[in-house]
């Protein structure tokens, strides 16, 4: 089974939930989840163990609400482009090119989360705020391209 296929299990998506997700709104108030997870974490600091139910409700919101509550839309926005084009890539349908790309972005990404989780450890901005940066950036790059994938098979199909 391919981490792909792990991840889209883990947040329930099916068909009419990849449509969902592809709603601006769905994508944009994802990135938003970004600091108010690391707050919540960050929280810790000041109200003990208070901070899991903010922490709690960002996790419910990222893996099962936000794919769910808003309405499905067709590909006609750049942040919908985006999501049918991951889509595309975790259905295998990514030619190699665009793999090598997006493998590398999932990588800086990756790397972005694990200074975003010394930083939210250590209570050291510096690294939570590098981290978000790469993570944001990688996530927008990611999006970018997954489009160029969709459109590519779009003009394809």
């Amino acid at each position: 089974m391919k981490a792909t296929d792990v991840v889209a299990g883990a947040h329930g998506m099916t068909d009419d939930a990849w449509r969902r997700h592809a709603n601006p709104w769905s994508v944009w108030t994802r990135f938003a989840a970004i600091p108010a997870f690391e707050l919540a974490a960050w929280s810790r600091d000041w109200i003990g163990w208070w901070s899991l139910t903010g922490v709690g409700v960002v996790l419910i919101w990222l893996f099962w609400l936000n794919v769910r509550i808003f309405g499905p839309v067709e590909p006609t926005s750049w942040a919908a482009k985006g999501i049918y084009g991951e889509k595309l890539h975790v259905d295998g349908k990514a030619p190699a090119a665009h793999k090598v790309v997006l493998n590398v972005l999932i990588a800086v990404g990756l790397v972005g989360f694990v200074l975003i989780a010394w930083g939210l450890v250590a209570l050291a901005v510096w690294q939570v705020l590098l981290g978000t940066v790469m993570v944001v950036m990688a996530q927008l790059w990611r999006i970018d391209r997954y489009g160029l994938l969709f459109e590519q098979q779009r003009l394809l199909d």
